[in-house]
């Protein structure tokens, strides 16, 4: 963990906020471009790639220059993501891909020997792909040279994210808080906490953890197994908590403020919220330019599992370059395909009649709009099965009905349930209930046991649900 060291906060952490603090508003860009570009050789050279990833500098550099190239709806946005997927398929996924087509035990020719990560290149390729999504689309400005290549640079989020939006950081970095002794407070706070997580409950957690391998399952006693996974699953949290909490309180400490990763993600009582609330960046990044790309929610019932699937496979394959990655991926889509399936079946032979009551309450609109005698009774286009999942993304959108009366529209993210809906939750008083407890335990069940796959290797992983399961 680079975010330990205590290199990290005497060369790079607290120099860089105290010159960012001083420094004139033109030449803050270039403050965090030299230490970011500083941060990345170092840390290249004492822990990920040696010589040859301090080199890989030049990808950003590259990604820079490129970059002034975008404009609204040019093919050049189109060809500045296929280098970067190119960039992230070469350093990541070249021995695992290649190696795909070769038999079980034989050698790949193609296999690359010396093969490395460059650092934080799963994060940093997101923003580069953002930025040229978003300028293709015509969502964010252009920026200056110096402001972008800060902006993929900043290196608190460089190597565990949060991934940023490049117009939601631009305005930060142009105008960043003067409030010194509250952005100091709030962000050592953070800090200390994340290091607190890391080493208080992430590295104890580390002697449990340890056993999670072939020879120590095979000895191991079948009621230990679950508390070792579980074990693992308290300390992937707090662990990558921590990194998002110290690259959010180091932030800070520039008068940055960059997005929230964790909300309690354990507390949530079924798998569409779990993910909201954990690694809420990458969510909002698979739902913005995987998910609604495929054609989101907005496509025939088949079809949007299918997206969520695709999505999900494609976050697991995001975390590693290896079977058991993506095993774990479909683990989460089947889960939150079942959950659609589930509170779809559910609302339509629980809930309220939503339909008419909708439509009682246009058909009334109309009456006080155009009088008793002119207004025009129909039904609203809705039915009793559609549903408002209240906790869901909404992405809405005005349609006219007949009259002159409008109403929403609603497309609800990848992991909401339905359309729109009364659920019977609505109905249910607020606090805790029976039920949810219940739905809470499931869920921490499920997303522990998917855990399994992604810890350990298929094979090891397969044999361990085998001894948990069957003894």
């Amino acid at each position: 963990m680079i975010f330990n060291r205590l290199e990290y906060f005497i060369l790079f952490l607290l120099p860089a906020a105290f010159f960012f603090r001083l420094a004139k508003p033109r030449l803050r860009p270039w403050i965090c471009v030299l230490f970011g570009a500083g941060f990345f050789i170092f840390f290249s050279l004492t822990q990920v790639g040696g010589a040859a990833g301090a080199f890989c500098l030049l990808i950003f550099i590259w990604e820079s220059l490129f970059s002034r190239l975008y404009r609204k709806g040019s093919w050049l946005c189109i060809a500045g993501i296929i280098q970067t997927l190119l960039f992230l398929i070469i350093f990541k996924y070249w021995n695992f891909f290649t190696g795909l087509f070769f038999a079980s035990g034989s050698t790949n020719p193609l296999s690359w020997s010396g093969a490395f990560l460059p650092l934080g290149i799963s994060f940093f390729t997101f923003e580069f792909i953002h930025y040229a999504v978003d300028r293709y689309r015509g969502k964010t400005d252009a920026g200056t040279f110096s402001e972008y290549m800060a902006f993929i640079l900043f290196f608190p989020t460089m190597v565990a994210g949060p991934i940023k939006r490049y117009q939601d950081f631009l305005p930060k970095l142009q105008h960043p808080s003067k409030e010194w002794q509250k952005d100091f407070r709030t962000g050592l706070t953070r800090i200390l906490a994340g290091l607190a997580k890391k080493f208080a409950i992430a590295d104890f957690l580390t002697a449990f953890t340890n056993h999670l391998n072939y020879a120590d399952i095979a000895q191991a006693q079948r009621w230990v197994l679950p508390i070792w996974l579980l074990a693992y699953g308290m300390k992937i949290y707090f662990d990558f908590s921590a990194y998002s909490d110290i690259a959010i309180g180091s932030a800070r400490l520039f008068g940055i403020k960059v997005p929230e990763n964790f909300d309690w993600p354990y507390l949530r009582t079924n798998i569409a919220e779990f993910w909201k609330h954990w690694h809420i960046s990458l969510y909002r990044w698979l739902v913005d330019y995987v998910f609604i790309p495929l054609g989101g929610s907005r496509t025939a019932p088949s079809r949007i599992y299918l997206n969520i699937l695709i999505t999900m496979f494609l976050s697991g394959l995001w975390h590693g370059a290896a079977m058991n990655f993506i095993v774990w991926g479909l683990w989460h889509g089947m889960l939150l395909c079942v959950h659609r399936l589930w509170s779809q079946w559910r609302t339509s032979h629980k809930s309220v009649s939503f339909g008419s009551a909708a439509a009682l309450i246009r058909n009334s609109a109309a009456a006080a709009t155009l009088g008793w005698k002119g207004a025009q009774l129909e039904p609203l286009p809705l039915t009793a099965n559609a549903a408002i999942d209240p906790g869901s993304t909404l992405l809405l959108s005005q349609s006219t009905t007949a009259g002159g009366l409008t109403t929403q529209e609603f497309q609800p993210s990848f992991l909401s349930a339905a359309k729109i809906q009364m659920t019977p939750e609505q109905s249910e008083p607020k606090g805790f209930t029976f039920g949810k407890l219940g739905s809470w335990a499931l869920t921490f069940a499920a997303v522990n046991l998917g855990w399994a796959f992604f810890c350990m290797d298929l094979h090891t992983s397969l044999f361990f649900l085998k001894r948990l399961f069957l003894g």
